[in-house]
């Protein structure tokens, strides 16, 4: 009987999405906040902060869309995994640790789009040593608990974080102070939590250094590209996977900045965040636990459509309490799509050649997101009115949801 306890080589890989789940909340819940109290302060409108902040965002992702599959391909070749990660990961917290600095609006955004930027890479790494720390069979169970305590793991930081903020006055220093400490902190987290993956890891499925390695990497990774086109399994799950989790991403990334817009208390909004990780860990878990019983592409079914249900319902968000309700929806099945949808890509690619494959997945996803913040943003600005950006969403879902039905029967 297979042991369903983690080893010592899982717990470290999954103690990383400890460490950089913590930096995904201060950008969901904690920056778009910051970001506003900042550009309000300069006379921005919220329509147009809303934008602006969308715009940011997918100028990261599109740095990692171009970025991600060259530097994934390069991490392919013998011992270079490690090193472009630990890379991704000292620069990335470098600049979170850096986003206290500056004073105006348009400066703090410069150093959001480089910090998120080195986080998206760092997953591009992290998600392709998949392969190397489990087996085949242990793939959705590893992958899921990296989501799954991912989410309660960040939990700590966020709720020091939440206390320096709300409590700074009852703590006797200034807002400016707390949020140095903010930032640090976070950092800090994310660092510390990398550095177990960092001493333990060894590349198991690699190619031997070539005599070039960025150019024979460039060229393994233009004839995976034109050979995709023949794996219709994989090329169509990347197309479903681009408009789904892009959906998914746009969830995460706007939420608190849209419930800001729409004028819902701002220390509520913190909190109703917070319960989101707190719903998604024993969901990821359990989901985990049906991987088992059921087919991971009919779990992964029942989770699109749940989002595209999500994404109709934030439309006519006008409430706190169904902020509330809105955010124990998303937890119920974040860690869940995630999960499920890197270990069924796992599965369905070469092991050698993960780095290359994840740098392409991140594309899709990730590096993908553009798509979806840039037309809640240009939407709202358009109509004028955020909930029309929001509902664009759900289309994003239904598109994905149709053309992975068309994968499976490929």
């Amino acid at each position: 009987m297979e042991d369903k306890k983690l080893t010592k080589l899982e717990k470290y890989w999954v103690l990383y999405d400890v460490g950089n789940s913590a930096f995904v909340m201060l950008v969901s819940a904690i920056l778009p906040l910051y970001f506003a109290s900042l550009a309000e302060g300069a006379g921005l409108s919220e329509v147009d902060y809303l934008a602006y902040w969308g715009y940011a965002i997918s100028v990261s992702t599109i740095i990692t869309a171009v970025g991600g599959p060259i530097l994934g391909a390069i991490a392919d070749t013998k011992n270079f995994k490690k090193k472009l990660f630990a890379a991704s990961v000292l620069l990335g917290t470098a600049f979170c640790a850096m986003l206290c600095i500056p004073k105006m609006w348009a400066a703090f955004l410069v150093l959001f789009i480089l910090s998120k930027a080195c986080h998206n890479v760092s997953l591009v790494f992290y998600d392709s040593m998949l392969t190397d720390v489990t087996t085949q069979e242990r793939l959705d169970r590893v992958s899921a608990n990296g989501y799954a305590w991912g989410y309660i793991g960040s939990c700590v930081p966020f709720l020091i974080s939440i206390i320096l903020i709300l409590g700074h006055d009852r703590l006797g220093i200034p807002m400016t102070s707390a949020m140095v400490c903010v930032f640090f902190l976070n950092a800090a987290w994310w660092i510390g939590m990398s550095v177990p993956i960092f001493c333990a890891y060894r590349q198991k499925y690699y190619v031997d250094m070539p005599e070039h390695p960025v150019r024979e990497s460039g060229k393994r990774l233009f004839n995976t590209l034109s050979e995709m086109g023949k794996q219709k399994k994989v090329f169509l799950f990347l197309l479903s996977f681009f408009f789904f989790i892009d959906g998914v991403y746009t969830v995460i990334d706007m939420a608190a900045v849209y419930g800001s817009a729409v004028g819902l208390d701002s220390s509520g909004l913190l909190l109703a965040l917070l319960l989101t990780q707190i719903v998604a860990f024993p969901c990821a878990l359990v989901f985990s636990r049906f991987s088992e019983r059921y087919k991971t592409e009919k779990l992964l079914r029942v989770c699109i459509i749940a989002y595209f249900f999500i994404a109709l319902f934030a439309i006519q968000m006008d409430q706190q309490w169904k902020f509330w309700f809105l955010a124990v929806l998303v937890g119920m099945f974040m860690g869940a799509i995630q999960a499920l949808s890197r270990s069924y890509f796992a599965k369905i690619i070469p092991a050698e050649k993960s780095g290359e494959y994840f740098g392409i997945y991140d594309i899709c996803g990730k590096g993908a997101s553009f798509m979806g913040t840039i037309l809640v943003g240009v939407i709202a600005q358009i109509t004028g009115r955020t909930s029309c950006g929001v509902g664009a969403i759900a289309v994003m879902f239904l598109i994905g949801y149709m053309i992975f039905d068309k994968a499976e029967k490929a």
